[in-house]
């Protein structure tokens, strides 16, 4: 029994220690896993703490990136303010040949039409021994290319003619157009070297408004009148005001507080460096007088230059003279201006007047006027409408909250600093489409970028409005009514902003005064060309590129339409017919991550065109039994002719049973512009059908 007993004893204390290991182990296996956890969460923390101190460090870099770039601009715009006369100077002189056109009109050019329709090579046809036995199916296939070919010759050949007699009534109304105004140019010569007031106002007038060297944000509003017996000029000149310099000195990003800190421009180094702008502005205009004097009419100039501003001792608005002189063509020939020192040659040199104070508006007396000549008058930029390119911008924006609230609403205007890209803020009162609307103000002469769209939306985003407007006094592409497409957002171009001006009773004119930028020479319209070029370089166009989703194979179209039809025949481009006649739309090779691709010139597009469709459709020869049920996540990818993405549109998905689509369509707004409207309608009956609704007949 004893020895029974003891084996019992010894299986059962083994258990316990296997037991005993085995708690053991696991002991040390969480305490391993407490341990690699805890390692893990330090390791966690210290690259949180990592990547916190690198974002911390690379939002801090950008914001003094964006100080610096600040300050490098504040820099740049006064050496561009001290610079002026110098880079005056280097403008060529205005001339009266800048007045002619040559009499000349630019070359047929046939384009594509030139090349003649290549007839089959019956040698590719015939078979192995000729036309004998067994051939006869080559026969008649190269039977039948033959004719296609000839037919395909003809059209050539007619349309060819026709664009020749196109070009030919082009050419003969150009030159016609060139010779009148030459005609008009040499009267107006003639009357200018006899000394007639008027030619000789309207002349130098245009000199003034040709020169490039004035910045565009300079006023450019001119009185003068000619004195005939004295041979001298006698005009007020609008200057810039004092904002053209700029208030502050540099721009610091403060890390502690989270904010840029402006260091103001001590008051005397502003006030002398627009001194020295007031004075570098009545010398060039002096230069730019002078040299364009081709026929020897000046023999002296006065020039009194003038802010429009309010009057510190009447509180009116008047035109106050802050510079005054009155230089003969002989003292003047004597100066080298890119060597002097503004401020000293106006005053000592010419003997000029130059107002101490002209911050605080002190004027100064003005020499012989305008109206001391006896004379009538010319004035150029200002008119009964004042010009919206030329109006001070803080005025630009007081007019365009005035048409607000001329329209029913409250719009106030934000201050010049810290408003966030805002330039007025409006409050539609209407219960249901109204709200808070933001409003951005851009004087532009060229077409305002599709990035200033997007800022304009990011801002309304920010500043949770229900709504953004952006004005401007020029217009807008595709690519920004593209991005505009379905978002909250109002674009007015400068025509459709005269337009509301005038209903609302307020004023402004897009320049086009007499003597104005307007109205300089303009270079003559380029001819047609079947390929849409020039022969200075290609029209400027947009590539429409086009994906989606789903193998099946599908053909891109495009329609050139007024209204729902299409102009003709050759105004539908496929893959028979890559191009319209003009070459203003062409297919071409789709760029990376493209299925097709159109490239468009909007601006070379006929001028009865208001419509350009694109659709889609299934190809019957490779997918016969396919619809568009796997038509999804199409888009139309807009960029410019560099290839710079302007904006994405979205298509809609196609449906089961529908063979073709109408993708959307660019549609010709009142003021020229182009803007996308998303399609949707399909058709059973694939491209033959969808067609038949622009008015083209599938045979």
């Amino acid at each position: 029994m004893s020895r029974r007993s003891s084996g019992l004893i010894g299986i059962w204390a083994e258990a316990q220690r296997q037991q005993q290991r085995r708690q053991e182990a696991e002991h040390r296996e969480q305490v391993q896993f407490q341990r690699e956890q805890e390692r893990r969460e330090r390791a966690a923390a210290r690259e949180a703490a990592r990547a916190d101190r690198e974002q911390r460090a690379a939002y801090r870099q950008r914001r003094e990136t964006e100080a610096r770039r600040r300050t490098e601009e504040l820099e740049a715009r006064v050496a561009e303010l001290t610079g002026l006369l110098v880079a005056g100077c280097r403008v060529p002189a205005f001339s009266t040949a800048a007045l002619r056109r040559p009499e000349t009109v630019e070359p047929f050019h046939p384009g594509h039409l030139g090349q003649p329709v290549p007839m089959p090579n019956p040698v590719l046809y015939q078979a192995q021994g000729g036309w004998g036995f067994g051939a006869s199916r080559s026969r008649e296939q190269y039977e039948h290319d033959l004719r296609a070919a000839q037919a395909a010759e003809a059209a050539r050949v007619q349309q060819l003619g026709a664009y020749r007699r196109q070009y030919e009534q082009w050419a003969a109304a150009q030159l016609a157009e060139v010779r009148e105004h030459n005609a008009g140019v040499e009267e107006m010569l003639t009357a200018l070297r006899a000394g007639d007031p008027d030619a000789v106002v309207d002349y130098f007038s245009a000199a003034l408004y040709a020169s490039s060297a004035w910045p565009a944000e300079f006023p450019h509003q001119v009185s003068a009148a000619y004195d005939p017996a004295a041979r001298q000029l006698v005009l007020l000149w609008e200057l810039p005001g004092y904002d053209i310099v700029p208030e502050a000195k540099s721009v610091r990003y403060m890390p502690t507080a989270d904010e840029e800190k402006e260091t103001a421009r001590p008051a005397a180094q502003r006030r002398a460096v627009y001194r020295d702008v007031l004075a570098q502005c009545v010398l060039l205009v002096l230069r730019d007088l002078f040299a364009a004097d081709g026929s020897g009419v000046l023999e002296s100039v006065v020039v009194n230059g003038f802010v429009d501003d309010h009057d510190p001792a009447t509180g009116r608005r008047a035109q106050i003279v802050l510079v005054s002189a009155s230089v003969s063509r002989t003292v003047f020939a004597g100066l080298h201006l890119e060597q002097v020192s503004a401020v000293d040659c106006l005053t000592d040199g010419l003997g000029g007047l130059l107002s101490a104070r002209p911050d605080q508006l002190a004027a100064v007396r003005p020499g012989r006027m305008p109206a001391d000549v006896g004379r009538g008058v010319v004035s150029h930029g200002g008119g009964d409408d004042p010009d919206l390119y030329e109006m001070d911008p803080v005025e630009f924006e007081a007019l365009v909250a005035q048409l607000f609230r001329a329209r029913g609403m409250q719009a106030v205007m934000t201050t010049r600093s810290n408003d966030g890209g805002v330039d007025v803020e409006a409050l539609d009162p209407d219960p249901i489409s109204g709200g808070r609307i933001i409003v951005q103000v851009k004087r532009y002469r060229k077409t305002v970028p599709p990035t200033a769209v997007r800022d304009l939306y990011g801002t309304v985003q920010g500043a949770g409005a229900n709504k953004g407007v952006l004005v401007t006094t020029s217009g807008f592409g595709p690519g920004s009514y593209a991005f505009a497409n379905g978002k909250p957002l109002t674009l007015v171009s400068g025509e459709e902003l005269v337009g509301l001006l005038g209903r609302h009773g307020l004023r402004g004119r897009l320049g086009g005064g007499p003597g104005g930028r307007a109205g300089r020479t303009a270079p003559p319209a380029t001819a047609p060309e079947p390929d849409g070029s020039t022969p200075d370089g290609p029209a400027e166009h947009n590539v429409l590129g086009m994906s989606w989703s789903g193998a099946v194979a599908l053909d891109v179209c495009a329609l050139v339409c007024h209204g729902t039809r299409v102009l003709s025949d050759d105004h539908f481009v496929f893959f028979n017919n890559n191009a319209t006649p003009d070459g203003a739309v062409r297919t071409v090779p789709p760029p990376r991550g493209d299925k097709a691709a159109v490239r468009v010139a909007f601006e070379a597009l006929p001028a009865d065109a208001d419509r350009l469709v694109l659709v889609a459709a299934v190809d019957p020869e490779v997918n016969p039994d396919a619809d568009l049920a796997g038509f999804t996540d199409a888009r139309i990818r807009l960029a410019d002719a560099a290839g710079a993405e302007l904006g994405q549109l979205e298509v809609s998905d196609g449906r089961a049973g529908e063979t073709a689509l109408v993708l959307g369509s660019f549609r010709k707004r009142a003021n020229g512009d182009w803007d996308f409207v998303i399609g949707g309608q399909g058709y059973q009956g694939g491209l033959e059908e969808l067609l038949g609704d622009y008015g083209i007949e599938v045979a």
